[in-house]
C-alpha cells in the first residue's frame, strides 16, 4: 500500500514519535481529534493511523479511557510436533517444560453433544452424532497460554475408561495415550492454522484485548485407518506465541 495514504503518514509520525521517547510505556495519547488537528486530516484518519498502532501492538485502547502505549511484545516460540505425543504425557507440557514453565489446565467435558454440521464433517459422522466435547484453558506458571476445544465421537469412547478425557487413569496424558489404552491406535494429524481476532470471550479468558491477533489451529487425529477419532480447535494468542512446527526427517538404514 503506499506510503502517501493519509492513515500511513499519520501512523508513520506517531510510531516515531513513540520510538524517540515522545511517550513512554503507559502513557496516554492525546484525543483523536488532537491528533487529527496537529496532521492536518480528518478525525476518521486519525482514528484508523491509531488502530494500526493498536494491530502492531504499540497500542492499546482502554474502554471509557483512552489510547495508550503498549508494553513491547514478548514472545516465545511453541514448537508443534508429532513427535510429543509419544512422551507418555501431555503434549502440552511436554511443551511449556522445555520453557522451564509449570505447565495446568483447566477443563469441563460434556457427554452426549450433538455434532454440528461442520463438527461432524471433520469427524466423518453424521450431524446429531454424540460427542464429548471438553473445553481447555492451558496455563503457563500460572498465566493463560492457549485456549481448545475437543470433540471425540461416543461411538468411539462410550462404555470405556476414557470417555471423559481429563478423567481416570489415563485423564492429563493426551489423546493419543488415552486412545491407545483402548486399541484406537492415532497414526497421522493434520493441523491447519489460520489467523484471527480474538473475541471478547478469548480475550477475557487469555488476558488480551478484544480484535488481537490470534492464531486459531483446525486439529484433526486419525487412526491407522484414516478415521477420524478427535477434532480440536486451538487458539493462541500471538501477541505471546510463534508457532513453530518441527518436522522429523528419517534417516535411510545405513
Amino acid at each position: 500500500m503506499p506510503r502517501d495514504t493519509p492513515y500511513l503518514k499519520v501512523a508513520d509520525a506517531l510510531r516515531a514519535r513513540i520510538r524517540a521517547g515522545d511517550w513512554a510505556v503507559g502513557d496516554k495519547l492525546p484525543s483523536r481529534a488532537r491528533i487529527a488537528e496537529e496532521y492536518g486530516v480528518g478525525q476518521s484518519v486519525a482514528q484508523r493511523a491509531m488502530e494500526r498502532l493498536i494491530i502492531e501492538g504499540i497500542l492499546e485502547g482502554r474502554t471509557g479511557s483512552g489510547t495508550y502505549v503498549r508494553r513491547a511484545r514478548v514472545r516465545r516460540r511453541m514448537v508443534r510436533s508429532r513427535q510429543r505425543e509419544q512422551h507418555g504425557k501431555s503434549p502440552f507440557a511436554s511443551a511449556m517444560k522445555e520453557l522451564d514453565h509449570e505447565a495446568d489446565w483447566e477443563c469441563t467435558s460434556t457427554a452426549r453433544v450433538p455434532a454440528s454440521e461442520d463438527i461432524a464433517e471433520r469427524l466423518a459422522i453424521e450431524p446429531g452424532d454424540l460427542c464429548v466435547v471438553t473445553d481447555y484453558e492451558f496455563l503457563a506458571d500460572g498465566l493463560p497460554v492457549q485456549l481448545a476445544k475437543s470433540w471425540e465421537p461416543m461411538a468411539i469412547t462410550d462404555g470405556t475408561p476414557v470417555l471423559l478425557p481429563e478423567m481416570g487413569p489415563l485423564g492429563k496424558l493426551g489423546v493419543v495415550e488415552r486412545m491407545r489404552s483402548i486399541d484406537v491406535n492415532i497414526a497421522t494429524g493434520i493441523e491447519l492454522p489460520r489467523p484471527a481476532r480474538a473475541t471478547r470471550e478469548q480475550a477475557n479468558l487469555l488476558g488480551i484485548s478484544v480484535g488481537d491477533l490470534v492464531i486459531e489451529i483446525e486439529r484433526t487425529y486419525f487412526d491407522r485407518d484414516g478415521r477420524p477419532v478427535e477434532t480440536a480447535n486451538i487458539t493462541v494468542p500471538d501477541i505471546r506465541w510463534e508457532i513453530a512446527y518441527e518436522i522429523r526427517v528419517d534417516q535411510p538404514d545405513s
